[in-house]
């Protein structure tokens, strides 16, 4: 069911309803109680079968979260450290088991028998959970912030498991912490219109992301990726050009959609995009870009790792980073395309490193008339491409996929310049994403920039809404799935 459907505006109503009607309100645990039996509904009707398996990972680790409090609490540090590294293995091999286990099998066959040995792999056609690597990093952070104790453990099972399920989030993220996330299950929800009126614009701004710009450009992404040969080298170019907006327009759009449902609601949710192509260099762009997955590998990975290796200088920095973004490349998937994304990105932060660069935030500030300073401008465009080559790996369906690609490129003539075959609505949408990103940056989303004191008018305000809706319903492309629905 998608977020973008009409099927799951109706959920969201029945959802709605039953979360703020008096019977519920009156106790924080009906209320958690309908939330959860509202997840797992969800969730069924995406894949019934992995039901069983959320419920009893939820149930497992909430037992151990208990065990590493208490164990906290009695200052018993060695078997709180234990236990903490059981929840932590536990993960790690839901996410092996269930998404990596046919990829390594594979790849350790074909590596001995490139050494002559015999060695065979049977795949065994696991079906990989919906979401899972999403709620496996919540089980995990969920351990490791009780044993660091900077939160305390969840009331009760419904707490905890509502935190895990939380449908708006559980398919693809944003990844919520639990010391952010458990404290507003502590208490009933009440309806806060302010905030259910922001979500409403937050949600309308992700669906159109979605449907006119994302679903759009993946007509011209798919079909160049699916058959390169055919295209001269211009549209194999500008499909490179492209995918990263298309990526960003799909995964942002439903970011925002999870994020508005949930304000709707009455949660705050991670924020998980903060203008990523106004970024000035890759760092700046991993801060921006999937901020709660990069967060999570940065407090649970990177500062461990660099912190164990800060002997070693800058050569233990690189090292950290490398092995940081290698493991966030193979988080998105169980393809060596993505440990190469994860390498080809770690490398790019060698010369910030070495120049001292890395780390270092700048506001952005406006130039003449309102636009980017021609150095910043200067460095966006450049920090954008090596971006969209890195998408590449992300986009391929494989290794060979991808050389297929670059030969294609190489072979095809550069001088011709074929129409890219999009709808002209598409470069319209393109443009309003981009602007709207320039001047919201700012902003959690460009719609509070309407309802802003730079828009005063509440007929231009209501114009802009049904402008959007207009477009929905006029220029959607064809409907395709969340492409982070995958992961």
């Amino acid at each position: 069911m998608a977020v973008n459907s009409l099927a799951f505006a109706l959920f969201f109503v029945i959802v709605f309803v039953g979360m703020f009607c008096p019977w519920t309100m009156q106790s924080v645990r009906r209320q958690n109680a309908w939330l959860l039996l509202a997840s797992y509904v969800f969730y069924a009707m995406a894949d019934w079968r992995m039901v069983p398996l959320l419920l009893a990972a939820t149930g497992v680790f909430y037992l151990v979260g208990h065990m590493v409090d208490a164990t906290v609490r009695a200052q018993s540090w060695r078997a709180a450290s234990r236990w903490t590294a059981l929840g932590v293995v536990m993960g790690v091999a839901l996410l092996v088991v269930f998404k990596y286990l046919d990829f390594l099998g594979q790849s350790f066959a074909a590596l001995f028998a490139a050494l002559g040995l015999r060695c065979t792999w049977a795949t065994l056609h696991i079906v990989v959970p919906v979401g899972v690597s999403f709620f496996t990093f919540k089980l995990i952070s969920y351990v490791i912030e009780l044993h660091r104790q900077r939160i305390a453990p969840a009331r009760d099972f419904l707490q905890f498991a509502t935190y895990v399920a939380f449908f708006p989030t559980l398919m693809s993220g944003p990844i919520d912490r639990p010391g952010k996330f458990l404290p507003q299950l502590s208490d009933s929800q009440r309806f806060d219109r302010k905030k259910a009126v922001d979500g409403c614009r937050q949600v309308l701004w992700g669906i159109f992301l979605k449907m006119c710009v994302a679903d759009n450009l993946a007509a011209l992404t798919d079909s160049v990726w699916g058959a390169p040969e055919s295209f001269a080298a211009s549209r194999l170019v500008a499909a490179v050009l492209l995918f990263p907006l298309q990526l960003y327009a799909d995964f942002g759009g439903y970011s925002h959609m999870a994020i508005g449902v949930g304000k709707v609601l009455g949660f705050d949710v991670a924020v998980n995009f903060k203008s990523p192509f106004l970024a000035r260099n890759i760092a700046e762009f991993w801060q921006r870009w999937h901020i709660s997955l990069t967060g999570w590998l940065t407090d649970y990975v990177f500062m461990p790792l660099n912190i164990s290796m800060r002997d070693w200088g800058q050569v233990g920095l690189m090292l950290a980073v490398v092995v940081n973004m290698v493991l966030i490349g193979f988080w998105h998937g169980a393809d060596w395309t993505f440990g190469l994304f994860g390498l080809y990105f770690g490398l790019l932060y060698i010369p910030l490193i070495i120049r001292g660069k890395f780390g270092k935030k700048k506001r952005i500030k406006a130039g003449a008339h309102g636009m980017p300073r021609w150095d910043d401008l200067r460095r966006m465009v450049g920090t954008y491409c090596l971006v969209a080559l890195g998408f590449m790996l992300f986009k391929a369906d494989g290794v060979a996929s991808f050389v297929h690609y670059c030969q294609c490129l190489v072979r095809s003539s550069l001088f011709s310049v074929p129409s890219l075959g999009l709808p002209v609505f598409t470069y319209v949408g393109l443009a309003m994403l981009v602007g709207c990103e320039w001047l919201c940056r700012d902003r959690e989303h460009p719609l509070q920039f309407v309802h802003g004191p730079a828009v005063r008018s509440r007929g231009m305000r209501w114009g802009i809404y049904y402008l959007l809706v207009v477009c929905i319903l006029l220029f959607q492309g064809q409907t395709q799935q969340f492409i982070y629905f995958q992961f």
